[in-house]
């Protein structure tokens, strides 16, 4: 009942924000021909990734990415070797892979996590010993085939990451790169749909960024619509429908049709008397 309950309030804030449109202006959905930032985050909302390149996966085998972009993604961009921010970065991605199914989110059905590495150096058994640390993170019964682990050569990774609006930079000295870190969301067409910041995510938040992907809708405005009607509660580790919220948002909407109302019905008036 919790479930089905959540999923048409999503439903709701889905019609409302296919509605109102984006929250903010976005480009077109092609792929970009501007450069990559030199380091950090430039971002391609609503355009798509490069879809033709070709990766090689944990298994050795090459594959095409547009081949794996086939249901909403969960794209991160790491080294293998990075003394900072990737490991952080893919331990809180396993930790929250392991809620999301408490928010209703099965993966290689409703998600796939694919992780690239941006050192040419990376190799496939890099790849697969990466993957299989954090695979025993992972709960029982998760898809080995719902996280994949890619690598490939320099211009290939320059090229998608262009395309993803991903810049990074290798320092000359200790051989390590500066770059920023990102948990990027692609709809089942490849294209942008959000950029998740930070390094810390809530299950909630994933489920409803891979929900506006299933959509294609770019932007936050989902999510603004579902934080303010529900609450966190840390102890149950929930998500509960905030009444007070939702009562004053619905008084506030019924007093402002009724301020319609008698506007309209106003002109009306005077339009007959004229």
């Amino acid at each position: 009942m919790e479930h089905a309950s959540t999923n048409r309030i999503l439903g709701i804030l889905l019609f409302a924000a296919a509605v109102l449109g984006p929250a903010g202006p976005v480009s077109a959905s092609a792929p970009t021909s501007a450069p990559a930032p030199l380091v950090g985050i430039d971002e391609h909302l609503g355009q798509t990734v490069r879809k033709d390149l070709k990766f090689v996966s944990e298994t050795g085998d090459t594959v095409v990415i547009g081949d794996l972009i086939d249901r909403p993604v969960l794209l991160t961009m790491v080294y293998y070797h990075c003394p900072s921010i990737c490991r952080p970065l893919l331990d809180e991605v396993a930790a929250m892979l392991g809620k999301l199914q408490q928010v209703d989110m099965v993966p290689d059905r409703d998600y796939r996590v694919i992780t690239i590495s941006f050192d040419q150096f990376d190799s496939a058994s890099g790849s697969s010993r990466l993957k299989d640390e954090y695979y025993h993170q992972l709960p029982d019964g998760f898809p080995r085939d719902a996280w994949t682990f890619l690598t490939a050569d320099s211009a290939t990774i320059a090229q998608f990451a262009e395309s993803v609006g991903f810049g990074y930079k290798r320092n000359s000295k200790d051989n390590n790169f500066t770059h920023p870190t990102t948990l990027i969301v692609l709809s089942p067409e490849g294209k942008i749909t959000r950029y998740l910041l930070g390094s810390e995510y809530l299950p909630l938040d994933i489920k409803l960024a891979l929900v506006e992907a299933r959509h294609g809708i770019v932007g936050t405005t989902i999510v603004k619509f579902f934080k303010f009607c529900f609450s966190y509660d840390p102890a149950s580790h929930k998500f509960a429908l905030n009444a007070t919220r939702v009562v004053g948002l619905s008084t506030l909407l019924g007093v402002a049709g009724i301020v319609v109302f008698v506007a309209a019905a106003g002109r009306r008036r005077e339009k007959k008397v004229h």
